[in-house]
């Protein structure tokens, strides 16, 4: 640990005050990632472009152009340039075959107890971070980067799996981190523990040594490089088991902001609620956002959220536009984040090639209704504000999270499971089904003062996670003692309360880490089930885990008593249950209604609503939202100025707008082979509509009741003019 801590002392002295800056001064809102050239088919007109590796991505199977030849080309295209690749894999072949210094370095891959590599690609297994791959690194990777005037960049996934940890790399590691031999993590819960904290700790040592020489090297050239890290959510990794440093890089100033990587792929993963496993793809998503936005929303630190238009997996349009309807919609309903990455891989997404149906083997590239309603959606991000108006609902429930979720995923022990991760939705589903709009607090975040701020019911349970300091269980005491009120789920019979740590050692002889919670707020070590006062608040213990809440049908009554009397105690009214949420940003109206939930009733929402989901852009005066959908308006009512000639919503980014007396004009720019439709908004009808010149004017197109007119032309990155006249 002594080598590591000179690190994130570096760290401390390089990027102190940083994120904030960033905050102040980076014009980013939207971004993309590829590991191509620019090219009229994916130009999709974000704010920036984080250009992937410096020798590509592998999973790339086309002609490899040089990196410096793919930054050029997009920056001709007037767009900001960053840097990606993964920290945990990546084009590092000259690294293992023994290119870069003369030895072969195969061994550094994570191995599982059958001495299988889990590999990313041919000849790129996932890596164990030793000190020699990131001398590699930074030396092939990250200086070149910057020589190259690239002043933002970003290391995505840090991730250790965790069934690996058998190779002769990570033996080495753990002798070095614990000072005795390695110890195979399958044979006992103390080691499987061991195991996993030691990957956490490598790849937070390794973020902060890289991210370290960057700035520290940037310095030198003059420029003040940003660091972020791209990575799933912790309801992610801990499902997926993958083992990833998440919230305690808040502790590293280096760090300069994240992205959320939240997509179908992730959200899809089936839970388990009221007795039933299946997907649940907006509820999913939206605790996975909920759990990233969280993790940094003390710190002020930038994170951009990420959708996806399709997945990782072949599946088919029907289903990719269902599920990024989901996941887009759960993303915005966060008010407090207004930065998005916008797609991953335009490559994959513009021209790859997928089923057309879920029956049918036929493959199409993305068919045109589909592209236009995504670049509708993507070019309202550029126009999503910040909202102080909050998501509708009981607020102030809250389900604390850890990092060490990710460390009793696998394997199990002594019979103990914790089926797809019901332990947290076990706390969580229950009241998000119910309209309840149940927020995340990760328990590293404790010493913020924000952290439990807007909480006013936190529910926890040991079943899953354990804590890794003592001094939070100080802070939560702290907090009920000032009137917060706290629910304790768990029987605290899991394998993994008896590993060895800090509340089991160096004096203390806790039988589990709630029994020093209990104590810090004067209750009895292994206290029965019951209602405890301490200070101005109160301690509810059930004597349940919560996996039992969803693992059993119509079984979370007895949680949701407990929420509501305590709830009440704190706020002085009751939890209201429905089956939708609405959010309002701007003009921009978002609506999920729910099922599996307290009714089936659909949601009606009016006003002059532009459907930013149908690619025709319709306007209507009511629509209603059945359960299990989605809905995504801009509602003219809404617009502040409605004299202002101004493009409302459309599938192509607006530039050097010309307002006149009678007179609008603009440039529109979007990829090629895709279909551009608009709604514009005018002071009267048009009298006249050119597109290059042309005049298309169609009366038909014209709505008098939202004073828009519909317009439609084959897009181009070069630019289409448009231009009005009424």
């Amino acid at each position: 640990m002594k080598n590591w801590t000179v690190y994130v002392g570096m760290a401390v002295l390089l990027g102190g005050g940083s994120a904030m800056a960033q905050q102040k001064t980076d014009k980013v809102k939207t971004t993309f990632q590829t590991s191509r050239e620019w090219r009229p088919t994916i130009d999709n007109r974000a704010d920036a472009v984080m250009v992937y590796g410096v020798g590509g991505n592998p999973s790339d199977k086309h002609k490899r152009v040089p990196f410096a030849e793919r930054v050029k080309s997009w920056k001709d295209r007037g767009y900001t340039v960053h840097f990606m690749t993964g920290i945990a894999w990546g084009e590092y072949q000259d690294y293992f075959t023994g290119q870069w210094d003369g030895q072969w370095h195969l061994d550094e891959g994570q191995v599982t107890q059958a001495q299988d590599t889990i590999w990313h690609g041919h000849m790129v297994p996932y890596i164990v971070p030793t000190d020699n791959f990131l001398k590699y690194l930074k030396e092939r990777h990250i200086k070149p980067v910057i020589d190259a005037g690239i002043d933002a960049i970003f290391m995505e996934e840090p991730e250790f799996w965790a069934r690996a940890g058998y190779s002769a790399a990570f033996k080495r590691e753990w002798k070095k981190y614990y000072g005795f031999d390695w110890r195979p993590q399958h044979e006992s819960p103390e080691n499987t523990y061991l195991a996993n904290k030691l990957k956490y700790q490598l790849y937070y040592k390794a973020l902060a040594e890289v991210f370290t020489f960057a700035k520290t090297y940037g310095k030198t050239k003059g420029m003040d490089v940003k660091c972020y890290v791209p990575t799933h959510s912790l309801v992610n990794y801990a499902q997926w088991m993958i083992v990833s440093p998440e919230a305690s890089l808040a502790s590293l100033p280096v760090v300069d902001g994240y992205i959320a990587q939240v997509w179908t792929g992730t959200s899809r993963e089936p839970n388990f609620f009221n007795g039933k496993e299946r997907e649940r793809v907006f509820e999913t998503a939206y605790l996975e956002y909920g759990s990233m936005a969280s993790m940094t929303a003390p710190t002020g630190r930038k994170m951009f959220f990420l959708t996806d238009p399709i997945e990782d997996r072949a599946k088919d349009w029907v289903d990719y536009k269902t599920n990024y309807q989901a996941t887009f919609v759960a993303q915005l309903l966060y008010p407090q984040i207004a930065d998005y990455e916008v797609m991953p891989w335009p490559e994959r997404i513009y021209e790859g090639l997928y089923r057309t149906n879920p029956n049918s083997e036929d493959k199409q590239r993305i068919p045109r209704p589909y592209s236009t309603q995504m670049q509708v959606m993507i070019n309202s991000l550029n126009q999503m504000p910040l909202s102080d108006n909050k998501l509708s609902g009981s607020a102030g429930i809250s389900v604390l999270m850890a990092n060490s979720l990710m460390f009793q995923r696998f394997p199990t022990h002594t019979g103990y499971d914790d089926p797809q991760l019901a332990n947290f939705y076990g706390l969580a589903l229950p009241f998000l089904k119910q309209g309840v709009p149940v927020k995340t607090v990760h328990i590293e975040n404790l010493g913020f003062k924000e952290a439990l701020t807007d909480t006013k019911l936190l529910l926890m349970t040991y079943a899953n996670m354990k804590p890794l300091e003592p001094v939070a269980h100080e802070q939560l005491a702290a907090w009920v003692k000032a009137g917060g009120q706290l629910i304790y789920c768990g029987t605290d019979r899991d394998p993994f309360q008896t590993v060895q740590e800090w509340w089991n050692s160096q004096g203390n002889t806790y039988p589990a880490p709630a029994d020093h919670l209990f104590e810090k707020m004067g209750i009895a070590a292994g206290a029965a089930e019951g209602l405890y006062t301490f200070g101005k608040g109160a301690v509810q213990i059930v004597r349940v885990d919560p996996k039992d809440f969803v693992l059993k049908p119509n079984h979370s009554q007895q949680l949701i008593s407990m929420a509501q009397a305590r709830y009440q105690a704190a706020t002085g009214s009751s939890l209201a249950f429905k089956n939708n949420f609405y959010l309002r940003r701007g003009a921009f109206e978002l609506l999920a209604v729910l099922d599996e939930s307290v009714n089936d009733d659909h949601y009606t929402i009016r006003g002059t609503l532009i459907d930013l989901f149908d690619p025709q852009l319709p306007v209507y005066r009511e629509r209603s939202i059945a359960p299990g959908e989605q809905a995504y308006f801009f509602n003219v009512d809404l617009l502040e100025n409605k004299k202002k000639p101004q493009v409302l919503a459309a599938a192509s980014r607006v530039y050097d707008e010309q307002i006149g007396k009678s007179t609008y004009a603009y440039l529109a720019k979007s990829p090629i082979e895709t279909t551009n439709i608009s709604r514009v908004l005018l002071p009267n009808r048009p009298k006249t509509v050119l597109v290059n010149g042309t005049e298309v004017f169609d009366l038909q197109h014209w709505d008098e009741a939202s004073k828009t007119y519909l317009l439609g032309f084959e897009n181009d990155p070069e630019g289409v003019k448009v231009s009005f006249a009424w």
